[in-house]
């Protein structure tokens, strides 16, 4: 009898979670940067990524702000602890091929020290964002893809003290 291979989904509780960090970039108006992602039209998001091994969050928070916008004028306001979402079943076993079950992320508030014209979304070899503009923090939650709503309502909380009044 020869074997079949079965592909199984790995069960999430068996995964760990993915160390990152998140960027909320504030301007001088207190609007916080957002941009549309090219593999999910409508779906807008703040500057996110990965830890490298011996990497610290900060500078990775900067080294993620460098590749996907361009540029790293940023100054540190705050950080929130260690936040984590989970992905959603149809996601575990394929996204970070398969590796984890979400992320755990430390989230910095940062005051943009550059202009508009710093910010380059193709400065990238593989650029992940199409778009991007300014809006008020309290709106992202709205914009993000479904899984990561409660996470960005976090950030919200942790972090609307840096933004416009007007919000």
């Amino acid at each position: 009898m020869t074997g079949v291979a079965v592909s199984r989904k790995p069960d999430p509780a068996s995964l760990p979670y993915r160390r990152g960090v998140g960027i909320a970039l504030f301007n001088s108006a207190g609007l916080v940067f957002s941009a549309e992602r090219i593999d999910t039209p409508g779906a807008w998001q703040m500057p996110q990524g990965g830890i490298d091994p011996e990497e610290e969050p900060w500078p990775a928070a900067l080294r993620e702000l460098k590749e996907e916008i361009g540029t790293a004028k940023a100054e540190a306001l705050g950080e929130t602890d260690w936040l984590r979402y989970d992905l959603p079943d149809h996601l575990v076993g394929h996204a970070w091929r398969g590796r984890y079950r979400g992320q755990e992320q430390k989230w910095f508030a940062a005051r943009f020290t550059g202009t508009d014209d710093d910010i380059d979304l193709t400065a990238d070899k593989h650029p992940e964002f199409s778009v991007w503009r300014w809006r008020p923090l309290a709106e992202l939650p709205t914009l993000i893809v479904p899984f990561k709503r409660a996470l960005y309502a976090e950030i919200v909380s942790a972090f609307s003290r840096f933004g416009s009044a007007s919000e």
